[in-house]
C-alpha cells in the first residue's frame, strides 16, 4: 500500500480550512514557529555544538562533528514521519497536532539543559540524539498544519512566512549562540527558553481541532508499507524528495562546517569567529528579505513555483564559488549575502511546491513527513562528506585545499537539485 492510498476523500486535507482573519494569524504564529524551530537548529549546528565539540578534543574536531550529526541524523532519520502518521491518527480534547507539539517543546527544553553538562563524546552524542529527535516532534505536526488548515490558493504566502520565519530564525539562533559560544549553558538554556515559548504560544493562538471520524483500523502492516511512495505512480512527489534532498546535502555540507572553515580556511580565531558568523547571519537574512518576498509574492500572483526553487538552486551554487576563488573575509561574507537570498527564496517556495505534490488523501502528517527524510538523509551524510573531502585533500596541516573541494562539490549538488526540479509537471 502506497502513502497515497487512503479511505479518505481527496479533499479531507482541506475540510478545516480557515476564514481568512484566522489564516493570518496561523501565517504569522507559523512563521513564528519555524522561527523558533530554526533559531534551535542553526544555533546549535553553527556554533555551539562545533564549540562544544572543539572542547572535547581540537585535534579530532572534523571527524567527531560528523560522528555525532551523523549519527543523530540516522537516528531521527523517520521521526518526522512517524510523528506525522501518529498525529494524523490522534483524536482528543488537544486534536491531532497540539499534544506531539506540546510534548516535543517541554521535551527538548530539558534535553537542551542537560546537553551542556556533557563532559565525554559519547554522553554529548547521546543528549544531541535526544535534542533533534524531540525537536522532529515539534516540527513534524507542525508542517502538516499548513496542509490541515489552508486552501492552497493561499500555499504561496504562508510558505513564504515558514521561510521567513526559518531565516530569520537561523539568523538569531547564530547571533545568540555566537554571543554565548564562551558560556554554553547559557547559550543552550536561552535556545530552550524560545523553543518552549513559542510552542506555548503557538498552541494557545491557534486551538486545534480533532477530526470528526474515528481513525481507521490501525495495522502494523499498513503502517510500515505506507512509508513506501511509488516514484512510478506519483513522479513529482519522487522528483520533489530528490531535489530537496540535494539541495540540502550541498547546502548542510558547508553550513555546518562554517565555524570551522573561518579558522582553518581563512585563518581567523578567538573572538573574530564568533564575530564573523554574527555578521554572516546577518547578511544571509538580508538575502533572504531581498529574494523570499518578492518570489513569494509573484509565485502567487502568477502560480508558477519552480522556476523560483530552480533559480534558487542556481543562486545558492553561485554563493558557493565565491569563497571557492577566494578564501577571504569579504569573499565569506559575500557568500553569506548570496546563499541567503538562494537558501531564503528556496525555503520561501519550497514547502508551497512540496504541499502541492503530495499524493492525495488525508495523511498529510505522514507524507509531510516522508519528504523531510529528504532534510534529514543529506543531514546525515553532508557532515561525513565534507569530513572526507576536508581531510583527504588537505596538505599536511594546511586545510585550504580540502575546503576548497567541499566548495566545488557542494556547488555541484546544488545544481542538480535545480535539475531535478524540472521534470515535475503538476506544479508550474
Amino acid at each position: 500500500m502506497s502513502a497515497s492510498t487512503s479511505s479518505a476523500p481527496a479533499t479531507s486535507r482541506t475540510d478545516d480550512t480557515l476564514g481568512s482573519s484566522q489564516v493570518n494569524v496561523l501565517m504569522w504564529s507559523m512563521g513564528a514557529g519555524f522561527a523558533a524551530l530554526y533559531t534551535a537548529y542553526a544555533g546549535l549546528v553553527v556554533v555551539l555544538l562545533p564549540a562544544q565539540i572543539q572542547n572535547l578534543d581540537a585535534a579530532a574536531k572534523e571527524s567527531n562533528l560528523a560522528l555525532v550529526t551523523m549519527t543523530s541524523s540516522i537516528v531521527t532519520l523517520f521521526a518526522q514521519p512517524i510523528i506525522g502518521a501518529i498525529s494524523d491518527r490522534t483524536r482528543g480534547r488537544l486534536g491531532r497536532r497540539t499534544p506531539w507539539m506540546l510534548f516535543g517543546a517541554v521535551g527538548s527544553t530539558l534535553s537542551l539543559l542537560a546537553i551542556s553538562h556533557a563532559t565525554t563524546l559519547l554522553w554529548l552524542t547521546l543528549m544531541w540524539v535526544a535534542v533533534q529527535v524531540l525537536l522532529n516532534v515539534i516540527q513534524a505536526p507542525l508542517t502538516a498544519v499548513m496542509a490541515d488548515r489552508v486552501a492552497p490558493r493561499r500555499f504561496g504566502i504562508v510558505s513564504a512566512f515558514v521561510g521567513l520565519g526559518s531565516n530569520l530564525g537561523a539568523t538569531l539562533g547564530v547571533i545568540l549562540a555566537a554571543r554565548y559560544a564562551g558560556q554554553l549553558g547559557l547559550g543552550y538554556g536561552v535556545i530552550a527558553a524560545i523553543v518552549l515559548v513559542v510552542v506555548l504560544a503557538f498552541v494557545l493562538l491557534n486551538r486545534d481541532r480533532t477530526r470528526p471520524e474515528p481513525p481507521e483500523p490501525f495495522s502494523w502492516r499498513e503502517f510500515l508499507t505506507g512509508f513506501w511512495v511509488s516514484p512510478r505512480q506519483h513522479p513529482d512527489f519522487a522528483w520533489a524528495f530528490v531535489a530537496r534532498m540535494t539541495f540540502i546535502l550541498g547546502y548542510w555540507g558547508v553550513a555546518t562546517y562554517q565555524r570551522y572553515a573561518l579558522q582553518d580556511y581563512v585563518g581567523l580565531d578567538g573572538g573574530a569567529v564568533d564575530s564573523a558568523q554574527q555578521l554572516m547571519s546577518v547578511l544571509a537574512f538580508v538575502g533572504t528579505l531581498a529574494g523570499a518576498i518578492p518570489a513569494a509574492k509573484i509565485s502567487d500572483r502568477t502560480g508558477r513555483r519552480k522556476i523560483f526553487v530552480i533559480g534558487a538552486s542556481v543562486l545558492l551554487a553561485l554563493s558557493m564559488a565565491i569563497p571557492l576563488v577566494s578564501p577571504t573575509l569579504p569573499a565569506m561574507y559575500a557568500y553569506a549575502l548570496v546563499s541567503g537570498m538562494g537558501f531564503g527564496t528556496y525555503m520561501s517556495l519550497d514547502m508551497a511546491l512540496m504541499t502541492e505534490v503530495l499524493p492525495k488523501g488525508a495523511a498529510a502528517g505522514r507524507d509531510l513527513g516522508i519528504l523531510n527524510i529528504a532534510t534529514n538523509v543529506p543531514q546525515a551524510l553532508g557532515p561525513i562528506i565534507a569530513s572526507v573531502l576536508i581531510t583527504s585533500f588537505a596538505a599536511g596541516s594546511d586545510k585550504l585545499p580540502g575546503y576548497r573541494v567541499l566548495f566545488a562539490f557542494a556547488a555541484a549538488v546544488v545544481l542538480i537539485s535545480a535539475l531535478a526540479v524540472r521534470p515535475i509537471k503538476g506544479v508550474k
